[in-house]
């Protein structure tokens, strides 16, 4: 595929966007690759980092292995996720901490608008994929509603979460910040990112490698093969997802984590109780953000 310095641009932009969601527990980077136009080309890239390609790499041919896996859009993609994840870590955690309804009123907004554009993409509507959206949405309140666990620092668990988040992360719908915050690895990473611990990072790095390679190909096929059912349990596991990102909690229970700071453990959604009008004002920014971020990919989709 042909591209400008321009299209190059905008994917690094992309890549912000994805990783800006990713440091939030709640919050997929795969939901924005959706809005944004370039999921199933994530997918596919990532997939053809494989056996043969790797042969290429190997036999010195950088050029036929850079071409097979797609090596321009992943390098923009990832350095955006970078640049974003880096500069926006320390930003995404004080305002967790310090102002997490609005927080959490704003990604309600992006993603209820998000399951709506997601849903969209069904191309035909029979009862296996209504099953399918049931059953994501479903499944999806399950895990949102499960207990964070309190677990060890090893390295092998650290690489263990790197591979399971990953999963989530390209899913639409499921955070893999929050499966992180589920693992009680979330502050843990977090921390990581911010003081640069580099064997932490290498090790969580090495998982992430592992288990995108070997997720991605199952969803490849998924969406190929059964395109309606996978989008309908996608959607519908962001639709199960807005029961973690509700504004407004009541903490029932916190734990100190390996570095001293008291974090919640098991939460329960409450009522509106304050910040009412800001928090709907930011629900609202964060729905017409993503249709916004639609409409500008559907324009540019059209002129192709």
């Amino acid at each position: 595929m042909a591209r400008t310095v321009k299209d190059y641009g905008l994917i690094v932009l992309k890549g912000m966007g994805m990783g800006s969601a990713d440091v939030v527990p709640g919050v997929s980077g795969g939901t924005i690759a959706f809005i944004v136009g370039i999921y199933e080309e994530l997918v596919d890239s990532i997939k053809n980092i494989n056996i043969s390609s790797l042969k290429l790499l190997l036999s010195l041919r950088f050029r036929d292995f850079w071409k097979a896996i797609n090596g321009n859009f992943l390098f923009m993609l990832i350095l955006g996720i970078g640049l974003s994840v880096f500069s926006l870590a320390r930003v995404i955690t004080y305002l967790l901490e310090t102002y997490p309804v609005l927080v959490w009123a704003f990604f309600f907004g992006l993603v209820l608008a998000s399951t709506w554009v997601v849903i969209r993409d069904i191309k035909k509507w029979n009862w296996k994929v209504v099953l399918s959206f049931i059953v994501g949405g479903i499944a999806a309140y399950f895990i949102t509603a499960a207990t964070p666990a309190k677990t060890p620092d090893g390295y092998w668990f650290i690489f263990v979460c790197g591979a399971v988040s990953i999963c989530a992360m390209i899913l639409p719908g499921i955070s893999g910040s929050f499966i992180l915050v589920l693992l009680g690895k979330y502050f843990y990473v977090m921390d990581a990112v911010k003081s640069l611990k580099i064997s932490v990072l290498a090790v969580f790095a090495c998982g992430i490698l592992i288990g995108i390679t070997s997720f991605s190909r199952v969803l490849s096929f998924a969406l190929h093969r059964f395109h309606d059912v996978t989008i309908a349990v996608l959607s519908g596991f962001m639709l199960g997802s807005l029961n973690k990102v509700w504004p407004w909690k009541e903490v029932l229970e916190t734990y100190t984590d390996s570095n001293n700071k008291v974090q919640p453990l098991v939460e329960a959604n409450v009522l509106p109780n304050e910040y009412l009008w800001e928090a709907v004002g930011l629900a609202i920014f964060g729905f017409a953000i993503v249709l916004f971020i639609e409409k500008l990919s559907s324009q540019k989709d059209a002129k192709k």
